[in-house]
């Protein structure tokens, strides 16, 4: 066999195992029961692949999975509630930029006001 068609069928069986650990039992996690409550994880997963070729170096590809947790289910007296997860890092990076245009208007403001002021 060829050694390029081989690695093409090698990269190919690869990208498909990719896209089969991208399942729905990867997005909705295992149920866990305890109590009388069950919680269901919940995930977003994202994926994507390339590939290439270059006569002078030869051929290449690559795939990539991200997964991120959005929050859990939970089923209690046959009543479903949704958690979700929150992003520590987004609060606070949100918080920061918040407080920055905050001070950015601020100081406009106190500008504004002193060449106001000397105007009048």
């Amino acid at each position: 066999m060829n050694t390029a068609v081989h690695e093409d069928v090698a990269t190919l069986l690869t990208l498909h195992e990719a896209v089969e650990q991208a399942s729905v039992g990867r997005v909705f996690g295992t149920p866990i029961t305890q109590d009388g409550v069950t919680v269901v994880p919940v995930a977003k997963i994202g994926g994507g692949g390339g590939a290439g070729e270059d006569e002078a170096s030869g051929s290449g590809g690559g795939f990539g999975l991200a997964a991120r947790p959005l929050g859990v289910f939970v089923i209690r007296g046959g009543k479903v509630r949704w958690q979700p997860a929150i992003d520590v890092n987004k609060v606070i990076l949100g918080g920061q930029l918040v407080a920055v245009v905050a001070l950015l208007v601020g100081r406009a403001f106190a500008r504004y006001r002193a060449g106001h002021s000397r105007r009048c």
